[in-house]
This record gives C-alpha cells, structure tokens and sequence, in this order.
C-alpha cells in the first residue's frame, strides 16, 4: 500500500529520471519503428507514424523537463533554459535528410549542436559535485559523469568533422549520424539516471531516491 506523497511537486530527482529514461530509448525507439534503416535520429521525422511520434514526443517531453530543471546555481537554470529551447526546435525544424529540404537551413543541426554542448556542460557540472563529496559511491558517480561527458564531447567531434569534410566518414559508414546522435543521448541518459540517485550500488542509502515515495 502506497503511502501519501510526501512532496508537494516533481522535483529534481523525478525530472533526471524521466530525462534519463526518455533519452537512453529515443534512439532504439525511432530505430526500431522506422520502416527503414534511418541514417540519423532525426530522420524518424521522416518515416512518419510510431517513429515519427516518438521523436517529436520524446523531445517535447525533454524539452518541458529541462525547462522545468534549474540545477543548483543560475549558470545551470539559464542553460537548461536554452538547451529545452534547442530540443524544440530540432523537433519543430527537421534535418534535410534525404531528399527533403529543411524548412529553414542550419536550424535543426546548430539547435542540436547547442543542446548537446549544454549536456557536455552538465557532465562537468554533475562530476565536479560528485568529486568534492568524497566517499566512495560519489567518487563512482564522478567516473560515470566524466565518462558520459567524454562520449557526448567525442560524439560531436566526429559528427562535426563529417560534416566539414563534405561526409568522407559516413560514405563508407552511412549511419555514422545515427551512432554517433545516439552515443551522445545514452550517455547524456546515463549521466542523469546516475544524477537520480535511484541506482543503490552508486548511492548511498541515506541519500537515494524512491520515485514512489
């Protein structure tokens, strides 16, 4: 028997873990429900029905949870501000992929850009409070963060330099856009189930959080 919530609202551990959730699955979830084998996450725009569903759904849903996250000083709340408004417009502003035409250039790429950079940011922010606590299951956290952050800064590098060598590395790997997109939004997922604190190896009982309680 459930007992009667002992918070008024969503708070910051309920938002990391819908953000973490939604953000380990959009990539298997449009990969799966796409008709085809699509070359990057955002062409689930594209395939129309479940996939395309769950694309804008998925980054709407971010996008309101990151608007509602305001971290723990001003520079986090003005970037998680920026970073759901980048979410909506790579969901609102579709990539050219293919053979269809972006409704307005460069929109789509620099919001994800953007929004992906703002997730490195956080890794940072996330593994230098963890580092400063000191015991053992925070030291872990602090790995998982710095790691997550790595593959999220990696991620964007190969993407970008695709794109400015005219894609010579998705020629011979034609979904390297979707690897690497989706590389990047595991990790960001990883990153914020950790921040959680719903996983009891790297969590201490006296600051783990119960969703239900």
């Amino acid at each position: 028997m459930l007992s009667a919530p002992k918070k008024a609202e969503i708070d910051e551990h309920t938002i990391k873990l819908i953000v973490g959730v939604l953000a380990t699955s959009l990539g298997g979830l449009t990969s799966l429900f796409s008709a085809s084998s699509i070359t990057s996450i955002s062409a689930s725009y594209y395939e129309g029905g479940t996939a395309q569903a769950i694309f804008v759904g998925f980054l709407f849903a971010e996008a309101a949870l990151l608007m509602a996250y305001n971290g723990l000083t001003r520079t986090e709340m003005i970037l998680s501000k920026v970073a759901a408004l980048a979410a909506l417009l790579v969901a609102l502003f579709p990539c050219g992929c293919g053979d269809h035409a972006q409704i307005l250039p460069y929109v789509h790429g620099v919001a994800a850009a953007i929004m992906f950079v703002i997730l490195a940011f956080f890794c940072y922010g996330f593994c230098l409070r963890a580092k400063a606590k000191g015991y053992a299951q925070a030291k872990a956290r602090a790995v998982i963060y710095a790691g997550c952050g790595v593959a999220i800064v990696l991620s964007i590098l190969v993407l970008a330099a695709d794109h400015l060598s005219g894609g010579r590395l998705s020629a011979s790997l034609p979904r390297l856009t979707f690897y690497g997109e989706r590389t990047a939004l595991i990790a960001f997922g990883i990153s914020w189930l950790t921040a959680s604190r719903v996983i009891p190896v790297i969590t201490r009982p006296d600051e783990r959080f119960a969703p239900l309680s």
